[in-house]
């Protein structure tokens, strides 16, 4: 799937809840369903700075296709990574820097964060265009 229909994918999910908690609830399951990183990814130059909780990501490419995993020390925080490597997990780094990352406000997701968490939203998705960025030079 592309980045779009993953994004499409999304707010339709997101349409399906009423309220704002029963939304907070599914980030949590999806958070719950993130696949376990391998402890020797958490350490400290995997973790994205600008988080209020601690979040790990780590990326590596194979044949032009970068793979991400992820963990946080915060549940809410593991269902956002959760939500963002859904969209840019198995995409070239050319598609994700190109990425218009729409279902964020299309679902009203940052507008329902905290400050610090809207901060660590941000700081997120900036390190893996990062992480796609240092790929993209590795390739050319």
């Amino acid at each position: 799937m592309t980045i779009k229909e993953i994004q499409e994918e999304i707010i339709d999910e997101f349409s399906m809840f009423e309220d704002w908690m029963e939304r907070y609830e599914y980030i949590i399951e999806l958070g719950k369903s993130l696949p376990i990183i391998a402890e020797t990814y958490k350490k400290d130059e995997n973790l994205i700075v600008g988080c209020q909780s601690k979040v790990w990501l780590h990326s590596e490419i194979d044949e032009q296709i970068i793979n991400f995993t992820a963990d946080s020390d915060a549940i809410l925080t593991k269902g956002i990574v959760a939500l963002l490597l859904r969209v840019f997990n198995n995409q070239t780094p050319a598609d994700i820097l190109e990425a218009d990352l729409f279902f964020i406000d299309e679902i009203g997701l940052k507008e329902h964060l905290s400050p610090n968490r809207a901060n660590g939203l941000v700081s997120m998705i900036k390190q893996i265009k990062l992480y796609a960025l240092a790929f993209q030079s590795k390739l050319s």
